[in-house]
């Protein structure tokens, strides 16, 4: 069991028989004495893919959720259902759009590192690597002079994620990108 205050980003937690990843915490310290430090925490559920915030006393118990990760590969996607197979029983299971996310914008065939959260037998989700390659496919022309300050522009990938990159890349560039939050990281080695 854990308490309020373990609860970090990434922890799975079981509410109401359903098993929920933390996406956020924020910990709001009271003003009056006696008070309990109060523990916001932003939630998934992954059964049904829901967000929303839950507020914990420091103190509250927790149960963590009895979930197992199972190495996956990545193999194709027929429009709305992405297709995965264990990489240790061969067996395939498919996930729905609505299912992924926007985990959905970081799958590449092949991808190394994927995890398979099953729960009661059921995959519930996929858990992606920390970070992703990715190939630019459109974004605007490389701003000249743009070194003053640290300038960024929109880019699409070629999963279809749009985020901000810096102003001197160029379509067709190889960059890394953070799966927590879709942010740049930096240029991919080759």
């Amino acid at each position: 069991m854990l308490s309020g205050s373990d609860l970090k980003r990434g922890v799975r937690v079981q509410l109401e028989g359903d098993p929920y990843v933390v996406l956020d915490v924020r910990f709001q310290s009271p003003s009056a004495r006696g008070a309990s430090t109060l523990v916001k925490a932003k939630v998934r559920n992954l059964r049904t893919g829901q967000v929303f915030e839950r507020s914990f006393k420091a103190a509250d118990r927790v149960d963590e959720a009895d979930l197992e990760l199972r190495p996956v590969q990545y193999l194709y996607n027929d429009g709305e259902t992405y297709h995965f197979m264990d990489s240790n029983s061969y067996e395939q299971f498919s996930l729905s759009a609505a299912d992924l996310t926007e985990d959905r914008f970081y799958l590449l065939e092949g991808l190394a590192g994927i995890r398979s959260v099953v729960f009661n037998g059921k995959v519930m989700s996929i858990e992606l690597p920390q970070t992703v390659v990715l190939t630019i496919r459109d974004t605007d022309p490389a701003i000249k002079g743009a070194t003053a300050q640290a300038q960024t522009k929109p880019a699409t990938l070629e999963t279809g994620l749009v985020i901000q990159v810096p102003a001197y890349l160029e379509s067709g560039e190889l960059i890394q990108v953070d799966t927590r939050d879709g942010r740049f990281i930096g240029r991919a080695k080759t």
